[in-house]
This record gives C-alpha cells, structure tokens and sequence, in this order.
C-alpha cells in the first residue's frame, strides 16, 4: 500500500434534486461503496446567480433551457435543516460528510454552526479571492479544485489563503497576498492545510483535454497534496491519476444517469463507484514502496526459470573450458550465468556428464 491512502470522495453535488430522501440514499451507497467522504454543495441560490444568469450548455441539456440558472438552483438548494439530517444520516454510515459552499451565509454555516474541521471550494470560486480569504482565515483544511485556472491564477489564490492564514494585520490587497508566499511560515500552514485538485470543468469532460501531467506539475510547483477531481466518463482516468500520485479522488455519482438535473449524465452509477473505489484500492496496492527488488512470491520461481552454467557435452576432469564447453540451462540453482566469462580457460576439477552444472 502507499503510505497515505488515496481520499476518495463521492461526490454527490447536487445530484438529490432538492430531495432529502434522495440525498440520504446518496450517503447510503456512498458508504456501501466504501467511499471515505460524501459530498454535497451548499449554497444560497440568491447569493450566487443573478435573474440573468445563463445556464452552463450542459446544464440546459440536461434541465429546461428556457429555465434561469437562478430558478435551476433553487430547486437545488438544501435548506440548514436539511443539512443537519445528512450530517447526522453520514455519522449513522460511517462515512464524513462534506461540502461545497458557494456563498459567505453557507461557509459560516458549514464551520461554525455544524464545526466542519474541512471544506471543499469548487473550481469556479479559484479566482474568488474574498470567498478565499474568509475560508483561510477559518482555520479549517481546504480542499481546492483548479479547473480552469492557469498555474499563475493558482499560485494567486494561495497567496490569498496563505495570508488570512497567518492573521496579519496588513490590509488585504493584492500585493500583500503575493508577498505572503515568501515567507516559510505561510507555506507551512499552506502545506499543513490545502490540497489542490486537478480539474477539468466540463460535464462530461474529453479524455483529451484531461492532462493528467498537470498534477505532477502542480505537485513540483507549490510542494502540496495535490488530486484530482474526475469529470470524465467511467473511472479509468481516476485509476490512472492514482498511479499517477493523484492524493484525493473525487468523483460525482448518482442514482440513475438518465435523472434530470445538471449532473447526473456526467455522473456514474452506484455500482460504478464501488468498482471504482475497489479498482483504486487495487492500485494502491501495486504502487508498493519503488524499491526494486523481488516480491516474496518470487523467490520460488528465480531457481525454476533462470539458468545456470552447465557442461555443454561430456567433459572429462582436466578439460580447459571453451566458450563452446558452457551451455546455459534452468534451473538456477547452479552457477551465475554472470560468471560465464570467469570460467574461460580454466580447468575441470571432475568429469562431468552434458546438462550436469559446473562446480
């Protein structure tokens, strides 16, 4: 196993359509899964979306295209009490529960009302520095999605995280956000509290425009967890950010694809999630240690299927060997093949029979 298994989120967004029933029985197959978290989003839907705000081309595919965004979240939203059941329905599960906020009014509910210790912030709030700076300065862990971002714009918001949180008495600005990441105090909070995801933001996502290479360069880039948030159909991208390093798996499910809503096309089923937490699981295990050097099942087979040097034809006690006196045969038990060129020239101290190893 790697040292620190993979978090795996189940992400179940918004895909209960506004119906408590339907989001319960999202924790339940989230834990029957074996998923490590659940998550939803939390938002009030007045804070986010003006009348005028237009619907994203996958959302009016899978919703009314002639219904607003605003409308559309609306019937999203889960209310404060709603999100106290959930809560308490993940503890009954054994599984965390966590969530998304969008707005100030949600992030305040989340920390302080319900005490989550860690949130997760959506691609679209990377370049929401004063959403950023209120979660840095709330002393929680965050889970940050990048879909979209340029490098420069990530570097950006850590600048803003890392500044709330040290508490400075400096006024937030720009400027004092970039002159936060040079100082070591700042990049040991950062690494102690954020890990960055990869993301593309489309629903579904093109394999091609997954680049899955950009995880290795955030990692080299700010030295901090970094995962990936999967956006792509089926789970072979998720297994091949696991291999990849990939610390955090979140993927959105639902109960059935052919659902309306925005996301449930883009989503897999119950069933897929537990193949895909099993298959990353799987991974993991392969991963090993990066030492090279046999499994302990191998030790069985090395005399079995390597070779040793042996007599190629009969040679009498005395004979000088020849390369043409030396043959190479299973099994392994015998002399290192290694040392064909160390027995060049020099005598037989017994006869031996063709096929017998070479003392």
């Amino acid at each position: 196993m790697t040292a620190t298994p993979t978090l795996i989120i189940a992400e179940a967004g918004v895909n209960h359509n506004g119906d408590l029933g339907m989001a319960m029985e999202l924790i339940d197959h989230a834990a029957k899964a074996g998923a490590d978290i659940v998550k939803f989003q939390s938002f009030k839907a007045d804070k986010i979306a003006n009348a005028s705000a237009p619907k994203a081309a996958y959302q009016a595919a899978q919703t009314d295209p002639n219904e607003t965004q605003l409308s559309m979240l609306k019937r999203l939203e889960l209310s404060k009490t709603d999100h106290l059941k959930l809560i308490e329905h993940c503890k009954a599960r054994g599984i965390t529960f966590l969530s998304t906020p969008f707005d100030f009014d949600s992030l305040e509910m989340l920390v302080k009302d319900f005490g989550l210790r860690r949130i997760k912030l959506g691609s679209g709030e990377l370049t929401n520095a004063p959403l950023l700076l209120q979660v840095g300065a709330s002393d929680v862990n965050v889970i940050l999605s990048t879909g979209m971002g340029t490098l420069a714009e990530v570097e950006q918001a850590l600048g803003v995280l890392g500044f709330a949180m040290i508490d400075p008495k400096l006024e937030p600005n720009k400027a004092n956000f970039e002159a936060a990441l040079s100082r070591e105090d700042v990049w040991a909070k950062l690494r102690a509290r954020v890990t960055l995801l990869h993301c593309t933001t489309d629903y579904p996502a093109r394999v091609e425009d997954t680049n899955l290479r950009a995880i290795d360069t955030m990692a080299q880039a700010f030295g901090l967890p970094v995962g990936y948030s999967d956006h792509t159909d089926g789970g072979a991208i998720s297994i091949a950010a696991v291999a990849r390093g990939a610390r955090v798996i979140e993927k959105h499910f639902t109960l059935d694809c052919t659902l309306p809503g925005p996301d449930h096309a883009a989503s897999i089923e119950p069933e897929a999630l537990t193949e895909l937490v099993r298959n990353i699981r799987r991974v993991e295990s392969a991963l090993g240690t990066g030492i090279k050097q046999p499994a302990p099942s191998e030790f069985a087979n090395r005399q079995v299927v390597r070779k040793s040097l042996v007599a190629a034809h009969d040679l009498p006690a005395g004979h000088v060997l020849t390369p043409d006196d030396i043959g190479l045969m299973r099994p392994g038990n015998g002399p290192l093949p290694i040392t064909f060129w160390d027995r060049i020239g020099t005598p037989m101290q017994t006869a031996h029979k063709a096929g017998d190893a070479l003392e």
